[in-house]
């Protein structure tokens, strides 16, 4: 349980806020606070921990030695963005990150997800990745989601508790439910470098992101590891919107392409360069033509949802997401079995910026 002194003081910094969904009522914390993680939800009979910050390693001749006294189990790092579904009150929900109850997810969860699991688990929380060309929040896809998106479980968490279900447990529920998961590679042991070597260059050639590593032991020590296709792949993705992102997000992915790439053995080719280049270029070129075009730099999303309600209600939830994004409704209206959601998300710091130049602006720098 979270202490009351730490509840009152999280309030009063404003870092626990009331938040509402249809008839769902909860407290979240907006930031980690203390032993607390970002995203925690309070409800009144049980609490749903945040999920924890899992570390990044750069090398891995070095980084499995060093963070590893064990074997460790091996799995897909996918490209999408995390949820977190449980049970409350009979209702199955999909929860962002940060705390949010997402519609999109909570909308489509159960076209991946039979309701049977929570009525046999009602405390169980399932830890997942969305992935897929039609989510409505990453630019990035896994390349074997051709469409639309999938639900893969990557960990199992327990209502009113930190931390994880044991591994093997998670195995025989997957296996017991047939649950979609991120795809395993087995146990490997520290001195197996040169196998996860092997692996990870195998994944960086079919364009995947890379692994986590989670330690077999009553500790649980997770890392993560990430490929240089995917190091490339988020420089040309977010280079659209260069303006809105921190510098240091380059920076890192610089580091890490580099010191993949040594490690690795991989040639330093001309065409290494030339796609690093082609990285940050593209996007700023496709940026500067939108601008001049049609006066704003965005970037259109589409998404399936089965009940037109949910559509409504993801769109108002998008448009007080951030203050540097506007987000417009393009159309909504139904295929099929579904109501197909499109929306632009215009980047309103490269507009601004851009418009200004182009219409013969100066910058003092």
């Amino acid at each position: 349980m979270i202490a009351e002194e730490t509840l009152k003081e999280a309030l009063r910094k404003n870092k626990l806020r009331s938040e509402t969904f249809g008839n769902l009522e909860y407290l979240r914390f907006t930031d980690d606070f203390k032993e607390v993680p970002r995203g925690t939800l309070l409800f009144k009979d049980n609490i749903l921990w945040g999920y924890p910050h899992i570390g990044r390693i750069f090398q891995l001749t070095t980084g499995i030695p060093e963070q590893f006294q064990a074997p460790f189990w091996v799995e897909e790092k996918v490209d999408g963005y995390n949820v977190r579904v449980f049970m409350h009150e009979g209702e199955i929900y999909a929860l962002t990150r940060g705390g949010y109850v997402c519609a999109f997810s909570t909308d489509r969860v159960l076209d991946f997800i039979d309701p049977v699991f929570f009525e046999e688990n009602p405390d169980l929380v399932l830890c997942m990745e969305v992935a897929g060309p039609e989510n409505p929040y990453v630019e990035e896809s896994p390349p074997y989601v051709k469409e639309d998106v999938k639900f893969f479980l990557f960990d199992i968490m327990q209502k009113n508790r930190q931390g994880f279900l044991p591994y093997r447990e998670k195995l025989r529920l997957i296996e017991k439910y047939n649950l979609p998961s991120v795809e395993r590679y087995g146990l490997y042991t520290p001195k197996q470098i040169e196998d996860l070597k092997a692996l990870l260059r195998r994944l960086n050639e079919e364009k995947r992101e890379g692994v986590v590593l989670k330690e077999d032991s009553e500790r649980d020590k997770r890392v993560k590891y990430i490929t240089s296709y995917a190091n490339l792949n988020d420089i040309r993705i977010t280079s659209l919107n260069m303006l809105g992102i921190p510098a240091d997000y380059y920076t890192n992915r610089l580091l890490r392409l580099a010191l993949f790439i040594e490690e690795e053995g991989l040639e330093k080719t001309q065409e290494l360069f030339r796609e690093l280049g082609e990285a940050f270029l593209s996007g700023l070129f496709q940026a500067c033509k939108m601008a001049r075009e049609e006066g704003k730099v965005r970037r259109v999303f589409r998404c399936k949802f089965r009940k037109r309600e949910n559509a409504l209600i993801f769109m108002e939830q998008m448009k007080h997401a951030s203050v540097h994004i506007q987000v417009n409704q393009l159309s909504l209206r139904q295929e099929g079995e579904f109501w197909l959601l499109e929306f632009e998300k215009v980047f309103l710091n490269m507009t601004g910026l851009l418009g200004h130049l182009l219409k013969g602006g100066s910058l003092i720098d």
